[in-house]
């Protein structure tokens, strides 16, 4: 008996069958993985994770459109993927190197803002280059917080004033950031990105909507390969800080620096983070679990910003870390994780951050 993808004679269909497939494939890997924990809860953020990068699978690829381009949510608290925080926005869209764009907007209440063209392969796997970025120190913004930059072809770019981004023959993608310091009452930036250049009539075929699914199923391949991840930095450590190189791999920004660790915890320990953070437009510190999203920040403080700590009187901070509160002012919630990941981030900071002191706590 032949396959009924087949019989129905689309390209379509059989993509959207491999589609179905690997996420059996990744749901089997994922509730037999060691690093998750094998409970119920580490079930369920799988679940979840297998959603959301099927999300934004088809946003970005199957709906995007370079001719045509909208900028969509990406991160978010039903899109846990990929490092998301509970204090930033971030958007997706297609680029095609050969055209010219205008990106516009309103600031709101972002301390932190920036657009950043990434390039690589156009297929679904993570670019691994940045192209250029802009951020709100570069910008112009009139009273009203509006702004507006180009992003186009260096043939074009040469013709063009103000601030904006050249596109090298493999740009693919441009990520926005927004950072809010209170993201649950804070205004949200937006962004609105337009094709300056004519554009053939639209048709939907089976060869294109073929290829779009295609490229959405080698990018949740690739997101399935690089998770759940292992033991960063050892138990209950933090690696020293780094700053983002220009040659980089997946969509990090290229203005921040970043630190990645551990944390391991037996019932009733906490773990003291002790730091200092150089002057920068923002930070934060996350708890991820191996799959690399966020605790649910709608329920419980799982992220700490640099203004909601409170610091110590010689400017230095301390993070607790634990499942219980221990009346702290800067407690960050486990959510009955045993162990998971701790991940720091400084946009624009003056000098990288100094290394962290990690301290387990029995009360």
């Amino acid at each position: 008996m032949g396959d009924d993808r087949q019989v129905h004679g689309t390209k379509t269909a059989v993509v959207f069958g491999e589609i179905l497939d690997e996420l059996r494939i990744l749901e089997t890997k994922l509730l037999g993985s060691p690093e998750l924990g094998g409970d119920e809860q580490s079930a369920g953020e799988a679940y979840r994770w297998l959603f959301s990068i099927t999300q934004v699978a088809m946003d970005c690829f199957v709906w995007g459109d370079t001719a045509a381009p909208r900028f969509v949510d990406i991160v978010g608290t039903t899109k846990k993927w990929g490092g998301d925080n509970a204090d930033a926005f971030y958007q997706h869209a297609p680029l095609d190197p050969a055209r010219h764009y205008r990106v516009s907007g309103r600031r709101g209440d972002a301390v932190y803002m920036s657009l950043t063209v990434y390039g690589g392969p156009n297929d679904g796997h993570y670019s691994d280059r940045i192209v250029g970025s802009i951020n709100d120190r570069q910008m112009t913004f009139d009273d009203d917080g509006r702004y507006e930059f180009w992003i186009a072809p260096a043939d074009v770019a040469a013709t063009l004033e103000g601030p904006g981004i050249t596109l090298a023959a493999d740009a693919v993608v441009a990520i926005t950031r927004d950072y809010l310091a209170d993201p649950a009452t804070g205004e949200r930036s937006t962004w609105r990105i337009e094709c300056l250049d004519d554009a053939p009539p639209y048709r939907l075929t089976d060869d294109d909507l073929a290829a779009r699914m295609a490229t959405a199923l080698t990018w949740i391949r690739d997101q399935g390969a690089m998770v759940p991840v292992g033991i960063m930095a050892g138990p209950n450590m933090i690696d020293p800080p780094y700053p983002v190189p220009t040659a980089t791999f997946g969509w990090a920004a290229g203005d921040a620096a970043y630190a990645m660790g551990t944390f391991d915890l037996e019932p009733g320990q906490q773990l003291w983070v002790r730091g200092r953070s150089p002057q920068c437009a923002f930070w934060n510190l996350c708890l991820w679990n191996p799959l690399l999203h966020t605790y649910n920040y709608d329920r419980d403080r799982v992220t700490i910003n640099g203004m909601q700590t409170v610091y110590e009187p010689d400017g230095s901070w301390v993070v607790v870390i634990s499942e219980d509160n221990p009346g702290h002012p800067n407690w960050v919630s486990t959510q009955g994780h045993h162990g998971g990941r701790i991940f720091l981030r400084w946009f624009l900071p003056e000098d990288t951050p100094e290394p962290l002191i990690c301290e387990v706590v029995t009360p």
